[in-house]
């Protein structure tokens, strides 16, 4: 059996007039994530995790900033086509682990149901998700409030050997 892992990172600056969605989870807070999409960092870092995983590259490679048709998208479904993705070259997922970093708000009540989300668009079990957040102790632009980021992790297995 072929194994391989992915490793995905996203960063997105927190500003006044946007929803804060990670996850696909909608977070009361007064400022959301500036982006192209939703700007939904665990999506993206999952995404990312995803594609490299099988060397697709990145999600600005396949969803980009540039394109209207992924304007205000829902990063969930985006999620959802690299699956299909890895899918195509062979592989499926054995199991992602995301860490989020952000001084707030806090998410230890939502990390199930954020699992939940990401589970489901992942189409797997969420006992293969694992969500987790650390802060960044004041220190730099995301303990400043500026900015989220999250590291995603996946491994995957080729279904059949060449």
């Amino acid at each position: 059996m072929t194994y391989r892992i992915g490793l995905g990172i996203d960063f997105h600056r927190l500003v006044k007039g946007r929803k804060l969605i990670l996850a696909g989870v909608e977070f009361d807070y007064p400022l959301g994530l500036l982006g192209h999409s939703d700007a939904d960092v665990v999506a993206h870092s999952c995404a990312d995790a995803l594609l490299g995983s099988v060397q697709l590259g990145d999600i600005g490679r396949h969803f980009p900033d540039t394109d209207p048709r992924y304007k205000d998208a829902n990063s969930l479904k985006l999620l959802n086509q690299c699956l299909k993705m890895v899918r195509e070259k062979g592989y499926q997922l054995v199991n992602i682990d995301s860490v989020v970093i952000l001084e707030e708000p806090k998410l230890a009540e939502k990390i199930p149901e954020m699992q939940s989300h990401l589970a489901e668009a992942l189409e797997v079990s969420p006992e293969q998700v694992s969500i987790k957040a650390t802060r960044p102790e004041l220190m730099g632009a995301l303990g400043r409030k500026e900015g989220i980021a999250c590291i995603s992790v996946c491994l995957v297995k080729k279904l059949k050997n060449d």
